[in-house]
């Protein structure tokens, strides 16, 4: 039987708060770093893939180690974007919402800086930042972090660059005796770097899940296709997913761009996550994500970082990722807190050959995903073409006298009889094989 969140020694209000959110069961991660950071005083390395609950495995003993009785910012805890420290500020809300006097603060890029200094001329235990701004607060003298005590590097193999330019002017901040907690995915030789420069030769590490992808309940699978019908084969894997949520990952914000425009030609519920946004939209379309009012997010790698959504069924890679971390980031978007999902790779002929390295890198198995036939293809435009009409709302500004006389046109003939004129119209104008097949063969 596992532990519980008790016997790892987490204080009755968290207890409380766990128990409210139905947050029974820790993770491995959780399980090996929650007794650590309360009970020791070491640096600690923690890797676990994304969706593993990396967050509660710091953030519980945070809240639990902060002095609520000391009005001084006693932890940082960086990350690589504001949707990223957004979820964790909210996240850290829920955990801490039972214990009293505990103040936590996020200062991130993106937003008007002014009310962030506002907000730390109050007393704060914990604060979320991006390096950027947290630099810029130190600048302008709006944040002490000389008695700071914990610095929590988080989804670090995300944000090495931007680490490498500030963490100098960060840690010259700190009081030289501090702890620095340091989560990511994956290990890369940069990231080996970071912790031999700036945490204790002493650290601790511990890693969760590393033998594969996430979690067992990820299917990795690959589909080769010709670039000319790349964006049909898509949306006929689109149709077969009506109504569950997915994200799509391209690799510039260019392709976002052209290809949310296609789905919404398309009629599908979709939307476009890109770091050219303002921050203002990039809250909305997420907030409309995270609701339900759109099922499809189409995103570029950093943006869609700190999506922490768990009914996200798949996830597409419309382009191969430069970099293994990436895919792991990409593919742990889905099958988050238990669920199943599937995260399918779009390829063309010649990139096939790099998916045995993928398989050997990360330890993980692909399976081929039967590209559809042309015909196939072909009913699944017509029935997208079909449901434009169904979506398109009428145009009020044609003349009675004209909508009259079209209405002549058709007056006697039966919703089956237009409606089969219609496909056949479609078939002429497109110049698409004749299709013997019912068109019932569409439903889901």
């Amino acid at each position: 039987m596992s532990k519980q969140f008790s016997s790892l020694g987490v204080s009755a209000p968290i207890l409380k708060a766990l128990n409210e959110l139905n947050i029974v069961e820790p993770t491995e991660i959780q399980q090996k770093t929650i007794p650590l950071l309360l009970n020791e005083i070491h640096d600690v390395v923690g890797l676990a893939k994304t969706g593993t609950g990396k967050t509660a495995a710091f953030g519980l003993p945070l809240l639990q180690l902060v002095d609520t009785e000391l009005p001084i910012v006693q932890a940082i805890i960086l990350v690589s974007t504001r949707e990223l420290g957004q979820q964790i500020f909210r996240n850290l809300e829920d955990f801490g919402k039972h214990i009293p006097n505990i103040s936590i603060a996020s200062t991130c890029g993106g937003i008007p800086i002014k009310p962030q200094i506002e907000r730390l001329t109050k007393p704060t235990h914990i604060v979320v930042a991006t390096p950027g701004r947290l630099i810029d607060l130190i600048q302008r003298k709006a944040i002490d972090l000389k008695q700071t005590e914990y610095l929590v590097l988080d989804e670090a193999d995300e944000m090495v660059s931007i680490l490498k330019e500030s963490l100098d002017e960060i840690v010259a901040e700190l009081p030289k005796k501090h702890r620095t907690l340091l989560f990511s995915a994956t290990l890369p030789g940069t990231i080996k770097q970071l912790i031999q420069n700036y945490l204790n030769k002493n650290v601790v590490q511990v890693s969760a899940n590393m033998e594969t992808v996430g979690n067992q309940g990820i299917d990795h699978e690959y589909i080769v296709v010709d670039p000319i019908e790349k964006l049909d084969v898509l949306m006929h894997f689109l149709n077969s997913k009506d109504g569950e949520r997915g994200i799509i990952f391209c690799k510039t914000k260019a392709a976002v761009n052209k290809l949310a425009k296609n789905l919404a030609i398309n009629r599908f519920s979709s939307g476009a996550l890109h770091g050219s946004l303002s921050q203002g939209i990039r809250d909305r379309i997420m907030e409309q994500f995270r609701e339900g009012h759109i099922n499809i997010l189409v995103a570029t790698d950093l943006a869609a970082r700190g999506i922490d959504v768990k009914e996200i069924s798949y996830v597409v890679n419309y382009h191969l990722p430069d970099t293994y971390e990436n895919y792991v980031h990409r593919s742990g978007r889905t099958a988050r807190a238990g669920a199943k999902g599937l995260s399918l790779t779009v390829l063309q002929e010649e990139e096939v050959i790099e998916i045995p390295e993928f398989e050997k890198e990360l330890g993980i198995k692909f399976t081929k995903f039967q590209k559809p036939s042309a015909v196939s293809l072909e009913e699944n435009n017509m029935l997208l073409w079909a449901k434009q009409i169904f979506k398109t709302k009428p145009n009020h500004d044609l003349s009675a006298d004209l909508k009259t006389n079209v209405k002549t046109v058709f007056h006697h003939l039966t919703k089956d009889e237009l409606i089969e004129k219609l496909m056949a119209n479609y078939v002429l104008q497109n110049k698409v094989e004749v299709v013997e097949k019912p068109v019932k063969k569409f439903k889901k």
